[in-house]
């Protein structure tokens, strides 16, 4: 196992007004690394005085005459495009810091998440300058137009799966559109973001215009939540906690989006390429060790094909093993926390008390140290959808296998959850695939394939999946507001 040791490149203070600073109370918290149960560092826990410190700078920002609303939108993407070079250049060093505080193999880390991360910067330096409005002649002695300003200071509140990539899925809009942002990191992952802020730093972005607040959720983040200077709140995060804080934000009647939780379905028809569907089952599960909102936790599997369906995806499950997060060829790392990883136990001992059919994993294991937080790829067969491991998300390695008899059945399983962030389907015919897609409740859904994303397409959900959406052109409502200008001639 490769040791964790001190980085002496890991960056552990808030990041306010283009410093790195110690909370105001001397608070920490300690960051583990999941693979060895060791810590990593020791963490500034913001307050509210640091909220407000964060809020204050980003506020000032938003000024006219302050640096960031002078430079013009071309020099502001110029800041974006180096952030993402830098990225890129750093991505061995930002995703070696990711992996041991995630837990997350470095494959995924370095060669997935970081690039994401910098494609997303990429794509929305792009739109700096471009988000205008538009000339709408409505009376002939009137000249009327409309404006697309910034909506202000965003308080961003980002999970612990992808600790950098889902924040600058956040920041990168929000800042192509000239506004401030103030981000709260989770506090279990906050170490890949404060070094994200360094490089914001020595990218040219100016002081205030963002800031890294780590800290417990109920103090960090219900602080920026009431705070009367931040103008929206921008969180990705659980079902449960985006109830709370959307009715915690009506306090101020906030601008608000939510990219909530997902019970996905991964919808095989008879038709399907099974060899390849049978991987598409492995990657929309098992990568990410399951901790993805987007995850195809459901397998809906024709009952014509199951049984040949299944052996395929069960061989191919017991050859995943977890191994050293810091390996290159891993690819099933270590569960987040403690916490989680008993929390995933105690959804495989739910699933076994409800009937559902263990066919592969479904305990804790280890790579040879006797420590860390490390789940085996678990499988359930003949689950039914009134199940607990149906209908709640696990977040993690554990994969509810469903039968369906033909398209329609699939269909009213598939859109039998509370949730509608994404879902899939695998069929060699393209009258189906469409049908199918039209049909499913869900933000995205793909087909042939599972997990794939872009900087232009938006994410995001329908039903308790939440609302707003990240990524693309759509992004970009979230961090704008209209102003309509009416002129008498």
């Amino acid at each position: 196992m490769t040791s964790a040791g001190t980085e002496a490149n890991i960056q552990s203070r808030l990041f306010i007004n283009g410093e790195f600073v110690d909370a105001r109370s001397g608070e920490t918290f300690v960051t583990i690394n999941p693979a060895t149960e060791e810590k990593i560092a020791d963490v500034a826990s913001a307050g509210a005085a640091d909220v407000d410190a964060a809020v204050r700078a980003a506020r000032a920002q938003m000024e006219p005459g302050s640096e960031w609303q002078k430079m013009k939108p071309r020099d502001r993407a110029k800041v974006m495009w180096r952030l993402a070079d830098m990225l890129m250049a750093g991505a061995a060093d930002i995703g070696r810091i990711e992996t041991l505080d995630n837990g997350k193999p470095i494959f995924e880390s370095q060669f997935v998440d970081t690039p994401s991360a910098a494609e997303c910067l990429y794509y929305f330096a792009g739109w700096s300058g471009k988000v205008g409005g538009e000339t709408l002649p409505v009376a002939e002695n009137a000249f009327t137009y409309t404006l697309r300003e910034p909506v202000g200071v965003v308080g961003a509140i980002t999970p612990w799966n992808f600790p950098l990539m889902l924040a600058v899925w956040k920041i990168a809009p929000a800042l192509a559109c000239g506004n401030t942002v103030v981000i709260k990191p989770a506090s279990n992952t906050s170490l890949s973001l404060l070094k994200f802020a360094e490089y914001a730093k020595e990218a040219g972005l100016p002081a205030g215009v963002l800031n890294v607040v780590p800290g417990k959720g109920s103090v960090v983040g219900n602080a920026l939540v009431d705070h009367p200077g931040v103008d929206a709140i921008a969180f990705t995060g659980s079902s449960e906690v985006g109830r709370g804080l959307m009715a915690r934000a009506a306090k101020t009647l906030k601008k608000v989006s939510l990219e909530l939780g997902g019970k996905s379905p991964n919808i095989v028809l008879a038709d399907a390429d099974l060899e390849a569907a049978s991987r598409g089952a492995l990657n929309a599960i098992f990568y990410g060790k399951g901790e993805v909102c987007a995850a195809g936790s459901r397998l809906l599997v024709e009952e014509s094909v199951h049984d040949e369906l299944m052996a395929k995806v069960i061989d191919r499950a017991s050859k995943m093993v977890a191994a050293d997060p810091l390996h290159p060829k891993t690819r099933l790392g270590a569960i987040v926390s403690k916490e989680q990883m008993e929390n995933v136990l105690r959804y495989v001992e739910v699933g076994k008390a409800e009937g559902a059919k263990l066919v592969a994993g479904g305990e804790r294991t280890d790579i040879g140290t006797g420590k860390g937080y490390f789940v085996k790829p678990t499988i359930f067969d003949d689950v039914t959808p009134d199940m607990k491991i149906a209908r709640e998300e696990i977040f993690g390695p554990v994969l509810a296998t469903i039968r369906f008899k033909d398209v329609d059945d699939a269909i009213a399983k598939g859109n039998a959850t509370v949730y509608g962030l994404a879902a899939a389907v695998w069929t060699r015919d393209v009258s189906k695939a469409h049908r199918v897609a039209r049909a499913l409740k869900a933000g995205t859904v793909w087909v042939n394939t599972y997990n794939l994303y872009d900087p232009a397409l938006p994410f995001g959900g329908f039903k308790e999946s939440g609302f707003g959406r990240d990524q693309g052109r759509d992004a970009l409502d979230k961090y704008t507001q209209t102003k309509s200008v009416w002129v008498n001639l």
